[in-house]
């Protein structure tokens, strides 16, 4: 398609366009004026990587991943009932909104309400939840190791205070109450061990994947590296209890209470390993907690983002554009109607023979022969034209016989086929039409004329031709065969050797034969197509359907008729066509004292029969004033043009006195005399 065919389809859909504008507008003023003002309140805060964490090349992956995973963590259950909980009223998770600063490590964090002040303190306090929620998160993995190690501090703060009330008391023990002591250590630690290296074991095979395993794992292998030293002891000290048989005591003292101090120092020295144990822990987990630092708190907005009157109203316009614009489109898409001259090239492939107006808007609907009635109209010329073309279609073998036809109803196949008649006696053709349409014959309304006798009247009886012949009141040449009363069998009449017969005699009494036949939903004008010498389809673009005129055609390459061309009929004035139909531009020129009710009635003007030297193949046409019926003189070596017969230019051995009518001063001027235009018919008597 061309930039033309688009303008012309908007200018086709305006109406469509303009209402989904109207309805777009209309929608977003309405959505404005009934929309609660809505507030946002933004807060911004920066995630920090762990600083024990190394750097790879896995690193910009692993911030992106971070950052995901606290946007997730925001809209959680527990963030959310937890900032429910300090404000007092309930959050609801639609109103959060939360998104990455693009290229940076920050996180923005948006909370829509319908109170400003509302919305910024779900902001902020979203954000200490986060804070707080990370924390937890956090703690939990390395509660299990500094639980465990918190149980065993305590366990060894009551064995140092046992042991230092029983130095205090200065009880002696025998080696056999130390030996159970110490036998009762060594199976508890034996079988913790025993336990911490199951578990070892199991979560070492298979590798560990997740990081609460990886965790676990180095917790329990702590641990296992804490106990062994300190069973080793136990089991030294128990070795020595069992081979000494006394109690264990330096190389100077063998006192129970040098035993007991030396136990008490063993169980300081494990005392001292654990805090340090419980210390290494907290500091792991405070160098591996990624930070979250606000950056930016929330303020309550002055204005609210909801609603925006100018945006809304726009945005529905440009929307109701959008909508209409893809109706239109989606209707033209399946809309297979013929609609301009290039749609005929390009479906048909046949040449466009005429651009008939609408002329139902030029006779306020009266159904008349348009051309004789308004003969220097835009209309009145479109026929001149497609006359025109009819005569060059074949200028070694002129056509004498057309058939007119369309390919569905109502598209003005009679009105063109009379008034194409008309314009062609007005060139000086005894023109015959004849109404073939023998189902709804039409052409006898048109006249107002009978239709008792006609076409079918000459196959019930053997009459000539002449007999049904009617000539036309006020344009000469121009005669009519109706179609007669209608036949039970008109496609078997109209096939017939006597249709043959007419046509023959019919070619005797006449230049040119016109036939109307019936559009191309009956088999009638397949029948005709066969017997004339040319046919041309009338079709109404925006109305005829591609498929319906392709038919048309097919059936008539069937019959090997000799297709003339298409005529475009009822074209709108001032419609999207008038870009093909060229006499619209010169309406006023054309249409110059062009109202019937200023124009005079009607007359046949007789002139002097043409001398032998003349012919019968001339085309003058003469216009007397402004009477409007049109008459002609024969010439061969003149071409067509108007000639205007004053009585001032009458030889005066022809005429002694002013002619007292008008037909005088025409019926006394030779063909051949000087020609000046008559500017009243006040000239002459009434």
């Amino acid at each position: 398609m061309e930039i033309k065919d688009y303008l012309i389809m908007i200018r086709r859909w305006a109406w469509l366009l303009g209402l989904g504008v109207l309805l777009g507008t209309v929608s977003g003023v309405l959505s404005s004026a009934f929309q609660t003002p809505t507030y946002e309140a933004t807060t911004r805060v920066m995630v920090i990587r762990a600083p024990q964490e190394k750097n790879s090349d896995y690193t910009f992956l692993s911030d992106q991943q971070l950052l995901q995973t606290y946007i997730q963590l925001v809209t959680t259950s527990p963030v959310i009932e937890g900032a429910s909980t300090q404000l007092g009223f309930a959050v609801d998770r639609k109103q959060i909104s939360v998104q990455q600063i693009r290229d940076t490590q920050a996180i923005q964090l948006s909370v829509k309400d319908t109170n400003a002040q509302r919305a910024s303190d779900i902001a902020n306090v979203l954000i200490q939840v986060l804070i707080d929620q990370n924390e937890t998160i956090q703690t939990g993995r390395y509660a299990l190791t500094e639980q465990s190690i918190q149980t065993q501090i305590e366990q060894i703060e009551e064995q140092i205070a046992q042991m230092r009330s029983e130095i205090d008391s200065i009880s002696a023990a025998t080696v056999q109450e130390q030996q159970k002591k110490v036998d009762a250590q060594i199976a508890t630690l034996t079988a913790e061990v025993t336990q911490l290296q199951v578990d070892i074991q199991q979560l070492s095979t298979p590798a560990p994947r997740g990081l609460g395993q990886q965790t676990l794992l180095a917790e329990k292998q702590e641990r296992l590296n804490q106990i062994q030293p300190i069973l080793t002891l136990y089991q030294q000290l128990y070795m020595d209890l069992v081979v000494l048989g006394k109690p264990v005591s330096t190389e100077d003292s063998t006192t129970l209470l040098s035993q007991m101090q030396s136990t008490l120092q063993l169980y300081q020295q494990i005392y001292i390993n654990l805090l340090n144990n419980l210390e290494e822990i907290r500091l792991a987990r405070l160098q591996n907690t990624p930070n979250i630092v606000p950056i930016e708190y929330a303020t309550a907005p002055a204005s609210p983002i909801q609603p925006r009157p100018m945006q809304t109203t726009g945005l529905g316009a440009v929307v109701g554009l959008l909508l209409a614009g893809a109706i239109a489109y989606l209707i033209e898409y399946i809309d297979d109607r013929i609609r301009t001259p290039e749609d005929i090239d390009r479906i048909l492939k046949l040449p466009v023979l005429g651009y008939i107006g609408d002329m139902r808007s030029a006779s306020n609907g009266i159904k008349d022969i348009h051309v004789v009635n308004y003969p220097r109209s835009p209309t009145a010329e479109a026929f001149r034209s497609l006359r025109t073309n009819l005569e060059f279609t074949n200028v070694d073998n002129a056509i004498t016989r057309i058939l007119v036809t369309s390919p569905g109803q109502g598209e003005g196949k009679t009105t063109v086929s009379t008034n194409l008649a008309a314009i062609i006696a007005q060139g000086g053709k005894r023109v015959l039409l004849i109404d073939a349409d023998l189902r709804k014959p039409r052409i006898h309304s048109i006249f107002g004329i009978s239709n008792r006798v006609g076409l079918t009247t000459l196959f019930r009886a053997q009459i000539p031709l002449k007999s049904v012949m009617q000539q036309v009141e006020g344009t000469d040449g121009l005669y009519i065969v109706t179609s007669g009363k209608s036949p039970p069998n008109p496609s078997e009449l109209l096939a017939s050797a006597k249709m043959d017969h007419i046509l023959r005699e019919a070619g005797q009494e006449a230049d040119v034969i016109i036939l109307d036949s019936p559009p191309s939903v009956v088999a009638d004008f397949q029948v005709l197509a066969a017997k004339v010498d040319g046919v041309f389809l009338v079709i109404q673009p925006g109305s005829t359907h591609a498929q319906v005129a392709l038919s048309t055609l097919e059936r008539l390459n069937r019959v090997n008729a000799k297709i003339l061309g298409i005529v475009l009929n009822k074209i709108p004035n001032g419609s999207q066509y008038h870009y093909y139909y060229p006499y619209k531009y010169d309406r006023d020129y054309y249409q110059q004292n062009e109202d019937p009710k200023l124009q005079v009635e009607r007359q046949r003007v007789n002139v002097l029969p043409p001398s032998r030297s003349q012919e019968v193949h001339s085309d003058r046409e003469i216009y007397p004033g402004s009477i409007k019926t049109t008459q002609r003189v024969h010439s061969s070596k003149q071409s067509q043009r108007y000639s205007f017969i004053p009585p001032e230019d009458v030889p005066p051995h022809n005429v002694n006195t002013k002619p007292k009518t008008y037909q005088d001063a025409v019926r006394i001027i030779p063909p051949n005399g000087p020609k000046k235009r008559i500017q009243s018919r006040t000239d002459f008597d009434a």
